[in-house]
C-alpha cells in the first residue's frame, strides 16, 4: 500500500494558473496516477484535498486547450454507435 502525507487538510501546491504547460501535465500525470490509491486508502479528508487539487488542475488544463481534440468514441453519440455494432455484429 502507497502511504500517504495527510498532514493538514488542504493539499498544497502551485496555482495551476502559474504553471507553463509542461509542469501543468506533470502535475496532471501524478495526480492521476495517484487518484486510486487515495480513493481507495486516503482519509476523507484528503480525498477531499485531492478532489479540489485535481479539479484545479483539470479547470486550468481545459480553460488552455478549449479545442482540445475530443475522439469521436469519447462522445455519447459515438457510445450509442460502439453499444448499436456491437448488438447488430453476429
Amino acid at each position: 500500500m502507497v502511504e500517504h502525507d495527510e498532514r493538514g487538510t488542504t493539499m498544497t501546491g502551485v496555482d495551476p494558473s502559474r504553471l507553463d504547460d509542461t509542469q501543468l501535465m506533470k502535475e496532471l500525470e501524478t495526480i492521476h496516477r495517484t487518484r486510486h490509491d487515495t480513493l481507495l486508502y486516503g482519509s476523507n479528508d484528503a480525498l477531499r484535498a485531492h478532489n479540489e487539487r485535481m479539479a484545479q488542475l483539470e479547470g486550468e488544463y481545459l480553460r488552455r486547450n478549449p479545442r482540445r481534440t475530443v475522439a469521436a468514441g469519447r462522445t455519447r453519440e459515438g457510445a450509442r454507435d460502439r453499444t448499436g455494432a456491437e448488438g447488430s455484429a453476429g
